[in-house]
């Protein structure tokens, strides 16, 4: 009896043996490969400002998800509200958005929507490629327009499904006029929120806000409130509280910033961007942790070396940037050009936007002399 006993024994040591082999240091790789945390970018911008051509510079990499104005949905549903009213909402919306939690949307959309439904989704190349819509692969240059063709008859699960599988979660946002109101995020461990906060000269702004006017109609009124847009001052009550709010995004992100915010806020001027695009991305690119691939540098230099005029809303074909970057300089009238410098002074210095004194100055004044300041300083 004992003999069989022991050969019992040496088995089960033998099984015991075996199991410690060959399953235990998968169990360990479990335990050790812990999954990085995805990293958050918020372009906090304002209409008109290149925010969509910047969205898209983040929504090519292979490794974001992007959505571009999420919050949208909320001014659309509560448009009755002032900017004031809604700005924690705005906030609420976007950190669910950040976590990947989509069912946000279900306060501001139909329990039948699609994916289609979600504001401007096709801008997204996350949600044109896997797992979102399989007829494309992840490292595609994707256009919104054949997305649009192809991919929208996704079920709007695909959405967060999407968002779950990527690196970086980039939103692109127009609808925050004070950085105070994003602490609770910053300070927030479940996200690694920066913010690239993108500005454009304001006359150039107000140029392209003229172009727009029809587009821009509720936003303006729930910016501004519906009377403050009537007459000829509508577009520069407007354009008073979009530059007052740059200025204060600008002093809190680079004044007496908290702890909490060194190294997590990034400005960038649009016009540095069109006047050096490989160099500004490269740096934005770095601020977000994110590798300028090859072809991603082709297609940044093709987008912003073509011959398009970006004339419509959102449009981010190709066209010639610095071109289009200062058309406000043949197109707007000296008294109106005054009239925006009077009331877009303050945030103009800080930036590093020349005034121009003159209608002969605003036609010849250099790019050097007329963006004085470099961002990067």
């Amino acid at each position: 009896m004992v003999k069989p006993r022991r050969v019992q024994l040496l088995l089960i040591l033998a099984v015991l043996s075996f199991l410690l082999i060959y399953f235990l240091p998968c169990s360990n790789n479990a335990i050790t490969e812990v999954k990085p945390s995805p990293v958050h970018i918020l372009i906090l911008s304002s209409w008109r400002s290149g925010s969509s051509f910047t969205g898209q510079i983040f929504s090519q990499h292979p490794s974001v998800f992007y959505l571009m104005e999420p919050a949208w949905h909320v001014w659309v549903s509560m448009y009755q509200n002032s900017a004031e009213v809604l700005r924690m909402a705005v906030r609420d919306l976007v950190r669910s958005v950040f976590l990947c939690d989509m069912s946000v949307f279900d306060a501001y959309m139909s329990s039948q929507k699609k994916k289609s439904d979600l504001f401007q989704w096709e801008s997204s190349r996350a949600l044109c490629s896997p797992p979102a819509c399989d007829l494309f692969s992840r490292s595609d240059i994707i256009t919104a327009d054949n997305c649009r063709i192809i991919c929208g008859e996704y079920p709007f699960s695909k959405v967060e499904e999407a968002c779950k599988t990527y690196s970086h979660v980039v939103i692109k946002e127009v609808r925050f006029f004070d950085l105070k109101v994003l602490y609770p995020l910053l300070t927030d461990p479940s996200l690694n929120l920066k913010i690239i906060h993108l500005v454009r000269d304001p006359r150039a702004v107000f140029r392209s806000r003229q172009n727009t006017v029809a587009n821009l109609k509720r936003d303006s009124d729930i910016v501004v409130g519906s009377q403050r847009t009537q007459g000829e001052m509508g577009p520069y009550n407007t354009m008073e509280v979009i530059c007052k709010s740059h200025a204060e995004i600008y002093k809190a992100g680079s004044q007496a910033t908290p702890s909490f915010l060194k190294d997590r806020y990034l400005l960038v001027r649009y016009e540095d961007i069109v006047r050096d695009p490989l160099a500004r991305v490269a740096q934005m690119y770095r601020f977000a942790g994110l590798h300028f691939t090859p072809e991603l540098q082709k297609w940044v230099h093709n987008i912003t070396h073509g011959k398009g005029q970006g004339a419509q809303a959102f449009d981010i074909g190709s066209r010639d940037a610095l071109k289009v970057s200062q058309a406000w300089r043949k197109a707007l009238p000296f008294q109106k050009i005054e009239k925006v410098q009077n009331l877009c002074k303050d945030v103009m210095d800080l930036l590093g936007y020349r005034l121009v004194q003159s209608e002969k100055e605003q036609k010849n004044m250099s790019l050097d002399l007329l963006f004085a300041r470099n961002s990067s300083e």
